[in-house]
This record gives structure tokens, C-alpha cells and sequence, in this order.
């Protein structure tokens, strides 16, 4: 089993060449926040189960790395994180691009309460957390930026959340391996981009479906 000082050790050397792999550049005091973050998601999952992602030796690369993956998309707000869990890909993403606000919106009054203990513990003043459904959420046309890593279907992903997004708003869903079945089930009236992610160390594939209507 892997020790804490193993830990300490391994996590900004992961998190670093990750980086590096992705060609993206963040600062000192980024990468502190993310392996902030990082530990308070170790330390709470013991006890409360928020993701099935237990051995430290996979947290950088498939919950830091994995969400940051989508971060050249990101280029304006606010943004939504729909199905938020345990604050992914929204905690990484809100790091990395401080200038932007995000809401990160789950129903679990469990993930829900960690998310705001992150978001207190970090200084994230560009983070609010939503304990709700989507549906009952009333911001229509609010949100430039809709993100989801696993919350629904490509198409039960943009009935849902089709009200708050703004016109010239795009949806980033981030899936698996093929999604050409889920994009093939959406209706009429919508542009699809769908871009293969590189995500370091990664052995399955995942990829980002950009949703706009046309």
C-alpha cells in the first residue's frame, strides 16, 4: 500500500509531467490548489465514498488530469458543471481559469457539502456550489459553458439543462471511448465536434463532444 510520504512525493511529479504532456502552463500556486484538492479528496473519500477512484497512485491522472484535459475548450463563463459528484471537472477547470465563474451543481447533499468544503479551504471566490436538479434551477440562458464528465446522455444532457444555456452557448461533455451512439441520438438542429483527448498515462480513450445548436 502506498504510504503518505510516497504520496507527497509522487503527486507533483504526476501532476507536473502530466502537464507538460498536455502543454499546459499553469503557476506555482495552481498546482498547490490542485494537489490541495487533490488530498482533501483522499481524506474525505475514506469516509464518504465520493468517487470510485481509491488508489492514489491513478487520483492526478484521472481526476486532476482527466478534467484539465477539456481546459483549451474553456474559454469563457460563466460555466455550469451539471453532476458535479466531487467537484469534477469543475474544481481542476475553476484552478486553472480563475478569471471565469463557475457553478458546480450536483443533487447530493454529500458531494455537495465537500465541494463547499474545497471551495472554502482553496479561497476559490470563483466557485459557488448548487445542491439541486438541474431542472429546478432557474438561470435561463445564463451559462456560455455547459460541462459534464459523467452525468447523462448526449441527449438527456441537453433536454435538461437546454434552458439554461445561453444562445451562443456551447455544451462539453466529456465521454468514453465511441460516442458516435449517443450523438446519433440527439434530434435535429444541433452542431457536433467530437475530438479525441489526450489525457497522459490514460489507456482508454476518451473523447469531448462540442453540442451547439445550429
Amino acid at each position: 500500500m502506498i504510504t503518505l510520504v510516497e504520496i507527497n512525493a509522487l503527486w507533483p511529479r504526476q501532476l507536473e509531467h502530466g502537464l507538460d504532456a498536455m502543454q499546459l502552463s499553469l503557476s506555482e500556486a495552481q498546482h498547490e490548489s490542485l494537489l490541495g484538492y487533490l488530498g482533501l479528496l483522499a481524506r474525505w473519500n475514506r469516509a464518504y465514498n465520493l468517487t470510485a477512484v481509491r488508489d492514489p497512485a491513478e487520483m492526478v491522472r484521472r481526476q486532476l488530469l482527466d478534467s484539465l484535459s477539456i481546459l483549451p475548450w474553456v474559454t469563457r463563463g460563466p460555466v455550469l458543471d451539471v453532476g458535479t459528484g466531487a467537484g469534477l471537472p469543475g474544481i481542476p477547470l475553476a484552478v486553472a481559469r480563475p478569471d471565469l465563474n463557475f457553478s458546480l451543481l450536483d443533487t447530493n447533499g454529500k458531494k455537495t457539502r465537500f465541494v463547499q468544503q474545497v471551495v472554502g479551504e482553496l479561497g476559490l471566490a470563483n466557485v459557488e456550489v448548487i445542491k439541486s436538479r438541474v431542472e429546478g434551477l432557474a438561470r435561463n440562458g445564463h451559462y456560455a459553458l455547459i460541462t459534464s464528465r459523467a452525468f447523462a446522455t448526449l441527449a438527456d444532457m441537453q433536454q435538461t439543462t437546454a434552458h439554461l444555456l445561453a444562445a451562443d452557448g456551447c455544451w462539453l461533455a466529456m465521454k468514453g471511448a465511441d460516442p458516435r451512439a449517443e450523438v446519433g441520438d440527439l434530434p435535429p438542429g444541433f452542431r457536433v465536434e467530437v475530438t479525441p483527448l489526450l489525457v497522459p498515462g490514460e489507456a482508454g480513450r476518451r473523447h469531448l463532444v462540442v453540442l451547439q445548436r445550429d
